[in-house]
């Protein structure tokens, strides 16, 4: 971390810093401002993100396995690939942010926010997205097997492709878009009223 500077309040700034390929696995990165720094293929696991900025960093390719931050910002952060298996980022702010192809499996994400986040293609089977918001999120061929969204709110959300199975809708706020060739089965849970047959969801 020799790249940062302490503020006056004490918390490191850390913003720009290069940090590509870089061990920062059990660092406390609670309140740390790494807002435009490059974290490309960087090892983080185990870190504390509590409230720390990550604002525009450059994530792609980092390992995040068994993170934790309590309302840590990755406004438009590129995670693109990473890997956050198990991480637990409540309320976490991934407004915008890159997820594409990212490995979210059983990480816990309550009450993120994922407003226009790109998650195509993205694992997130056994995740915890229980009153997540995904307002205009592209979930194009995502994976949410086994995941719960209970109360999660999708509207104008794109589902096309993605897998259902074993999925927990129920209380979830959505408006469906007929044929976007969204996969369920019978151990998915609905929101009360919601025929999925009638709105082309397929069945395995």
């Amino acid at each position: 971390m020799d790249s940062c500077y302490e503020e006056r309040v004490g918390n490191l700034d850390c913003s720009h810093a290069e940090f590509n390929n870089v061990d920062l696995s059990g660092r406390d990165l609670r309140n740390v401002d790494l807002s435009n720094a490059d974290l490309e293929q960087a090892n983080l696991t185990g870190v504390n993100l509590d409230f720390a900025n990550l604002t525009d960093a450059n994530l792609a390719g980092a390992n995040l396995a068994g993170a934790t931050g309590w309302r840590p910002s990755l406004y438009r952060a590129n995670l693109a690939g990473a890997d956050l298996t198990g991480a637990s980022l409540t309320l976490a702010n991934l407004t915008k942010t890159n997820l594409t192809q990212a490995d979210l499996t059983d990480a816990n994400l309550l009450r993120v926010d994922l407003w226009r986040a790109n998650l195509t293609q993205a694992d997130l089977s056994g995740a915890n997205l229980t009153g997540a918001n995904f307002l205009w999120a592209n979930l194009t061929g995502a994976d949410l097997t086994g995941a719960d969204l209970n109360s999660a709110n999708l509207p104008k959300a794109d589902l096309s492709g993605a897998n259902l199975t074993g999925a927990d809708l129920s209380w979830a706020a959505f408006h469906w878009v007929e044929g976007t060739g969204a996969k369920a089965d019978d151990e998915t849970v609905w929101p009360e009223g919601f025929d999925p047959i009638a709105a082309g969801v397929t069945f395995e």
